[in-house]
């Protein structure tokens, strides 16, 4: 992906690594496969972008003055801060997100590479579609009673968030030169659910 995206664009100044999945089940009916597949994709996925970006930039040497600097960004997730009961193995993948954003930061800051990560809440997506039919089934609520029960009971601005609220944080902010100075961190984007 890395050698394409060089190839046909050319120098590689941000890496977000977006890819994620979720599954509502209870701790105890949670397999070993379902585990390894959570992880795989939930954490090795930012592993393997954070690493080859790293590398790949290194490799590139200083970014022109001009340029927004270095920027790797993973996804976590609210659950990162606070785990949710029955998301108990998608909550563990996106802490082990947050801390290896942490670790990553402080070993690539000599590199003049800056790596974050963002943590959004609920989000009107089709990863929520799923939690909330399998939160409905488990719970007893219809299709779209989960999502709009938890938006409201849960954050500050009652509402359910939209993608591009995360993509302004994303793509905006955490990309751009405004951030120049902030590495290691995960920034919540969540309309008011976890407040650190």
């Amino acid at each position: 992906m890395i050698d394409q995206t060089v190839k046909e664009l050319g120098p590689l100044t941000v890496m977000v690594a977006n890819a994620g999945i979720a599954q509502v089940k209870e701790v105890l009916e949670i397999s070993e496969e379902d585990v390894r597949k959570m992880f795989d994709v939930n954490f090795m996925g930012v592993w393997n972008c954070y690493t080859l970006a790293a590398k790949q930039m290194i490799a590139q040497g200083p970014v022109e003055a001009s340029s927004t600097g270095y920027k790797i960004i993973g996804a976590a997730s609210i659950v990162a801060f606070k785990p949710f009961p029955l998301l108990s193995h998608y909550s563990a993948s996106k802490w082990a997100v947050r801390g290896f954003t942490q670790v990553f930061a402080m070993e690539m800051a000599k590199h003049h590479i800056q790596v974050n990560a963002y943590a959004p809440g609920i989000v009107g997506t089709a990863m929520w579609d799923l939690i909330d039919e399998k939160l409905g089934e488990i719970e007893g609520r219809g299709k779209g009673e989960s999502v709009t029960k938890y938006a409201t009971d849960l954050t500050a601005m009652k509402r359910v968030s939209v993608p591009d609220d995360v993509g302004k944080v994303v793509g905006g902010f955490l990309a751009g030169p405004d951030s120049e100075f902030v590495t290691g961190q995960t920034i919540v984007v969540d309309g008011g659910i976890i407040f650190t």
